[in-house]
């Protein structure tokens, strides 16, 4: 079953549209607070197909998740009240309580690491929000965790993207159901632990 060679054709020829980095903007700010598709599945493409513009992309991809991460604080802080009947019924509900705890011993720390690893974002948005953490401290630690996240990505993909193109394009289908493979056992240790 071929599903991921038409796939990826058609995100690379969507990354190359004249409205991609707007795109990649509203993807970016949607995933930080309500969103759950990351922005790396269009950041990446568009730095393969304009390898010479990848800061760029990083730079709209960071500033777009730190506002969209600010929409989730101020949900968190002003309505988690209201979001907890859907809260307890998603699968957030374990996650949220996580880096509520997360929140109460490191701070600071949570949200960069969050900012820059592949844990729901949105949760830590919110749940800073919940936690009336300081704005500001939110704020930096957003910019730093995800700006080094979008940055190494979209670098790595603009340095190597074009060595190793022909070679990903031969192997995307084998690629892309390693990929959901991999995305299953996360998912299943993540709901383990």
């Amino acid at each position: 079953m071929r599903l991921f060679g038409p796939l990826y054709d058609r995100v690379l020829a969507w990354s190359a549209h004249r409205r991609a980095p707007a795109l990649l903007g509203a993807l970016s700010f949607a995933e930080s607070s309500v969103f759950p598709v990351p922005p790396d599945v269009m950041l990446m493409p568009m730095a393969l197909a304009r390898p010479r513009c990848w800061w760029g992309f990083a730079l709209i991809a960071t500033a777009g998740s730190v506002l969209g991460g600010l929409l989730g604080y101020l949900i968190g802080l002003w309505a988690v009240e209201a979001i907890q009947p859907w809260l307890a019924d998603s699968h957030y509900a374990t996650s949220f309580e996580r880096a509520r705890e997360w929140f109460a011993i490191w701070g600071f720390w949570a949200v960069l690491v969050a900012g820059f690893s592949p844990i729901p974002y949105k949760v830590f948005t919110i749940a800073a929000g919940a936690m009336t953490m300081n704005p500001i401290g939110f704020v930096l630690a957003s910019f730093v965790g995800r700006g080094a996240r979008f940055f190494l990505v979209s670098g790595l993909v603009a340095w190597a993207g074009p060595r190793i193109e022909p070679k990903l394009r031969q192997y995307i289908e084998w690629l892309g159901w390693l990929f959901v493979a991999l995305l299953l056992i996360a998912i299943g240790f993540w709901q383990l632990m």
